[in-house]
């Protein structure tokens, strides 16, 4: 007999019995031959020709007519903590000044006990730099805390560098400082609480057609994903490894790919080679306009990263190393020529005209989030005054033959795959013309892109799948970017609706 799907209270549904699925009469991008697929035990059974099948016993069977299949999306960099916290933090991104982000975190503070933690501060074409004294003026005694929105900054009033036991002249921490202080931000008041927040906003995913993520969170994530699949997820997730987890990874003999649980695989080893844009200190071959900027700065000598990238290879660990600026990227570049086997570039966003065509080395992803090309073109053109064209050249880098994987770095933007495949097609999310045209993606690569690499569904492949309710080829970019999602499909289940 036919499984029983439910519906739970959130939306995503419980699967009472493991199902054999038949999705019937759905169309592939960018046509109009029907097709059914078979999603059994976890995997793609079949896909045939509408009516060339038969229903079997058992089979869930699901109208699909007039939607259109893809491979489940993946969002290929987040933090996934980080975006299920931030919604419950004071939101300062419409802030066009510190004085703004002060009255804001002023008005909020009466409402919450304790450390008041704000995010998405943008002080890249701000004036003024911020200063731990605006926060006191405005709350005078009131422990703030704000986070950057590149997540490369944290800003603290007086009274919260001593409720952190910290002492900064400023207030403004970055790099390293900062990264360290994020994990102590958490606003969840334990570790069962942080996971309802992560598990809804999974969930959330799901509903715009996300079937996966990787996940870069500062934490030991493989041990954290691996607690919370107890409970259930709605995502598969590839939980990346940072420096002071590695001895224990190693000690796991854990390697990148490895099943963790049937949906919590070992992701690569995170390096950061330099900092931000906004916060001024990606890596860059040029001066930044403002002499203290100097020319932004790398987080680790070339040597040591050549070395600690070659270890991690030999341990069977993908090294996933942060580069932004110019010279991050090409110091990254001649490093992965001394490592055996895969690895990938996260970022991206600067790249030199001569480094383009050594991102085609085999095995190397440029893993890229086209929302920041949106959020920060006026950032580039102000601090990159001279050489941003060669910002987010994602044209160039398919035509090299580089892969390309989409992303969203969230909390940095939303984790929607289409606004990210919106971003890299329009380069340009508002009224404004394009941004630097010449380097727009057609629509197929950058689905591809955020599909594992291929538009159709295959024999053998995860049973990971979206329905869509528009075909993506033949969709304007306002489409695209509110695409509606019909249903989603995750090892055969759903977690967003229910056919």
């Amino acid at each position: 007999m036919a499984a029983t799907l439910s519906l739970n209270v959130r939306g995503a549904p419980t699967i009472m019995e493991r199902m054999t699925v038949l999705l019937r009469g759905a169309r592939t991008p960018g046509s109009t031959r029907e097709i059914d697929v078979r999603l059994a035990e976890g995997v793609v059974a079949s896909v045939t020709p509408t009516g060339e099948g038969e229903v079997r016993p058992g089979d869930d069977v699901v109208d699909a007519r007039g939607a259109t299949v893809v491979p489940g999306l993946v969002d290929a960099h987040v933090h996934w903590s980080q975006w299920a916290q931030v919604r419950r933090r004071v939101d300062v991104g419409h802030a066009r000044g510190p004085e703004e982000v002060a009255t804001t975190m002023a008005a909020a503070a009466p409402g919450v006990p304790g450390l008041v933690v704000g995010h998405g501060f943008r002080a890249a074409l701000w004036s003024r730099p911020p200063h731990k004294e605006m926060l006191e003026r405005a709350a005078p005694g009131v422990p703030i805390a704000v986070v950057s929105d590149d997540l490369h900054a944290v800003w603290l009033s007086p009274a919260a560098l001593v409720l952190l036991g910290r002492e900064h002249p400023t207030g403004l921490l970055r790099e390293h400082e900062a990264f360290a202080l994020m994990t102590e931000l958490s606003t969840a008041p334990d570790p069962a609480e942080l996971d309802r927040w992560v598990a809804a906003a999974s969930t959330e995913a799901a509903a715009r057609g996300l079937t996966g993520v990787r996940d870069f969170e500062y934490d030991d994530t493989v041990a954290t994903w691996t607690r919370r699949a107890e409970h259930g997820l709605a995502l598969r997730v590839a939980a990346a490894v940072w420096e002071p987890w590695l001895d224990a990874t190693l000690h796991r003999g854990h390697r990148t790919g490895d099943a963790v649980t049937d949906l919590v695989t070992v992701g690569p080893f995170k390096i950061l080679a330099d900092g931000s844009l906004n916060t001024r200190t990606a890596a860059c071959h040029h001066a930044y306009p403002d002499p203290a900027d100097g020319h932004g700065a790398l987080n680790i000598d070339p040597g040591d990263l050549r070395d600690l990238m070659a270890r991690v290879a030999r341990a069977g660990l993908h090294p996933a190393v942060h580069a932004i600026g110019d010279r991050a990227n090409a110091v990254v570049l001649d490093a992965f020529a001394h490592v055996d086997g895969p690895g990938s570039i996260e970022h991206a966003q600067l790249v030199a005209t001569e480094d383009v065509a050594r991102f085609a080395r085999p095995g190397l992803v440029a893993s890229v989030q086209p929302a920041h090309l949106v959020d920060d073109r006026d950032v580039a053109e102000r601090h990159w005054p001279d050489v941003h064209a060669r910002a987010y050249p994602y044209a160039d880098l398919v035509a090299a033959g580089a892969r390309l994987e989409l992303g969203s770095d969230a909390p940095v933007s939303p984790p929607d795959p289409w606004v990210a495949i919106a971003a890299a097609v329009a380069r340009s999310g508002d009224e404004r013309p394009p941004w630097h045209p010449e380097q727009a993606l057609d629509v197929a690569t950058a689905l591809r892109a955020s599909c594992g690499g291929r538009l159709e569904l295959r024999p053998g492949d995860p049973a990971d799948v979206a329905l869509l309710d528009a075909d993506p080829l033949h969709a304007d970019p306002g489409t695209l970017r509110a695409m509606p999602v019909r249903a989603t499909v995750l090892a055969g289940r759903f977690t967003h609706g229910a056919g």
